[in-house]
């Protein structure tokens, strides 16, 4: 069965991460993407151990795509972009704003070409304003944006990074969903779009609650650490005898289940541990009256037991809890299908199978537009410039 983007073809120019993790998803829901190389690829290309120009990432982000390689510095490689413009449906570029109007392959230029075209621009600070021409990543903006500030304890004030590249992420998803809805509007109006996506919007975007809070008041957020971003004093991580647990605890009938489980239930009213007046009443809040006391009560009770077991007896008395895991430790212990329906996309590359999260969600029944669950597949990343002679009158460039 046919994705729903089924008929929109997409000329990628993005390198890296972000921009072709954006293409990625539109690939993955039927479009047709082309992506457009320079002479020497996609600098995601080089990290192969095996010489293929394919490393696992690469084919993760890329499989299902058309490579066209071509200079765009080149006479001849700009009018080849423009004649593919010409019958696209999507340009996406994350290029340093000003970069491709050197060219006239900016927004401004090809839509003389194709008025229609959805063009999208993923950049670190946006397309506008002082910071614009400023180089980009995922460690950099987190750093701009207050996201290392957030992360790690109250007590340690050193920046802490989130452990994996998660502003590229959200800026891929969020110009995925974008040009999505650029198409839609498109049916409705039969007006072409620009779309302006930047890793700084998306940064924000994923602290929304905390930066909302200080960009209405001004007051600076505060660490919470591996607590939880309620406030709730019994929300933690905690240490167990065989490991961590994280167990989310926001209501007097929540704590009154953990402390049956722990066996603690003197907690419930002992008033050094909780304001009882506010447990007690209607709707009931948790709150403290020595936060230390309490704290110490829940981390000597959990330090005794089998963070597996506790996972196992909160989840059943109604306590949203699970031991703390690698990646790794997780999709061994789901992979069979039993505990979670996982998504999923295999690519066949070189002899293997590389296996991705896919788009994650499914539809309807299944992960792959089709009636079961089994997961979807696509072609194969392919070489540098391997389509050049489907898509190019000549095929200018090819390396």
């Amino acid at each position: 069965m046919k994705g729903p983007l089924n008929g929109v073809r997409v000329l990628d120019m993005s390198l890296v991460l972000a921009g072709p993790m954006a293409s990625m998803y539109l690939a993955q829901l039927g479009a047709e993407v082309v992506k457009l190389e320079p002479p020497g690829g996609d600098p995601m290309r080089a990290n192969s151990d095996d010489g293929s120009n394919t490393p696992d990432a690469f084919v993760a982000l890329n499989a299902g795509k058309h490579s066209v390689c071509l200079d765009l510095r080149s006479k001849d490689g700009q009018a080849a972009i423009r004649e593919l413009v010409a019958d696209c449906d999507v340009f996406l570029e994350s290029f340093r704003p000003g970069l491709l109007a050197r060219y006239g392959l900016d927004e401004k230029g090809l839509r003389a070409v194709n008025p229609r075209m959805i063009y999208c621009s993923i950049s670190g600070y946006g397309q506008r304003g002082e910071w614009a021409g400023r180089g980009a990543y995922d460690l950099v903006v987190q750093a701009a944006t207050g996201m290392m500030m957030l992360s790690g304890d109250e007590e340690n004030q050193a920046p802490v990074k989130v452990g994996f590249p998660v502003v590229d992420a959200a800026v891929a998803m969020l110009s995925s969903m974008a040009i999505a809805a650029a198409l839609h509007q498109r049916q409705v109006d039969g007006k072409g779009q620009s779309i302006d996506a930047s890793m700084v919007q998306a940064a924000l975007a994923l602290m929304y609650p905390v930066a909302s809070a200080v960009m209405t008041t001004g007051v600076e957020a505060k660490r919470v650490g591996n607590r939880g971003s309620m406030g709730s004093p019994a929300t933690d991580t905690y240490r167990c005898a065989d490991g961590w647990l994280a167990a989310s605890v926001n209501t007097p009938a929540q704590f009154g289940k953990l402390a049956t489980v722990l066996g603690v239930d003197a907690l419930c009213s002992d008033p050094r541990a909780l304001d009882l007046d506010a447990y007690a009443g209607a709707p009931g809040a948790l709150v403290a009256s020595d936060l230390d006391f309490l704290r110490s009560n829940l981390w000597a009770a959990f330090a005794t037991r089998s963070a597996a077991e506790l996972e196992s007896a909160l989840n059943a008395a109604g306590v949203a809890a699970a031991k703390v895991r690698t990646i790794g430790e997780f999709l061994r212990e789901v992979d069979d299908g039993s505990k979670i329906a996982l998504s999923g996309l295999h690519v066949e590359q070189n002899g293997r199978v590389v296996r991705t999260p896919g788009v994650g969600f499914g539809f309807g029944f299944g992960f792959g537009f089709g009636d079961d669950t089994a997961p979807a597949t696509l072609f194969s990343a392919e070489p540098l410039g391997d389509s050049n002679s489907r898509f190019l009158k000549a095929s200018p460039n090819k390396e």
